[in-house]
């Protein structure tokens, strides 16, 4: 089985991503020995947001049309309200989605970040789970909703909220050794 330290992971956000759901997965990530690279709409660097204050910056490592599905082995989605709002908007954006996800590689998606799934018809047929909010929406595009702090099925990991983190992460990289 591969390592999580062979694995090379990509996530996607802008401006108004939930600090936690991107900075904590991505730190356990890289001391697990992952590489990990952030892709954005653009190169300049982007701010999260803690809840509804202003967040941390953090500098993309490339821009979205830069971006090669194949070199990477899963895909991270982090939430916020705006982030994945904005992203749904870039087709670059629901392209690579749909790639790793034809691909069968894992994409693992919290709290808002469904949203992106939602967009990328990916999730019809599917036990998902997301923020009580977009509920609805994941249901209204087939998927099978759950109250569960991690739902997997296939390559396909979500989760509802910050508190879920720790278990969103260790779902994540158990999928990327499985593979």
């Amino acid at each position: 089985m591969p390592s999580i330290s062979d694995a090379r992971i990509l996530i996607l956000a802008t401006d108004g991503f939930e600090n936690s759901e991107l900075f904590d997965p991505r730190q356990t990530l890289i001391e697990a020995g992952a590489t990990v690279h952030l892709a954005s709409p653009g190169s300049a660097p982007i701010r999260g947001v803690k809840h509804d204050k202003a967040g941390d910056r953090i500098t993309p490592d490339m821009a979205l049309d830069q971006v090669d599905p194949n070199a990477y082995d899963a895909l991270l989605l982090p939430g916020g309200v705006a982030n994945p709002d904005r992203l749904r908007m870039e087709r670059k954006a629901i392209e690579v989605i749909r790639d790793f996800a034809h691909a069968e590689k894992p994409v693992a998606a919290i709290c808002h970040g469904p949203w992106l799934l939602v967009e990328a018809d990916v999730i019809r047929e599917r036990t998902v789970t997301g923020w009580p909010s977009i509920r609805t929406d994941l249901s209204n595009a087939g998927g099978k909703v759950v109250d569960e702090d991690v739902a997997t099925d296939g390559f396909l990991i979500t989760s509802r909220k910050p508190d879920d983190i720790p278990a969103f992460t260790e779902a994540l990289i158990e999928a990327i050794e499985a593979r």
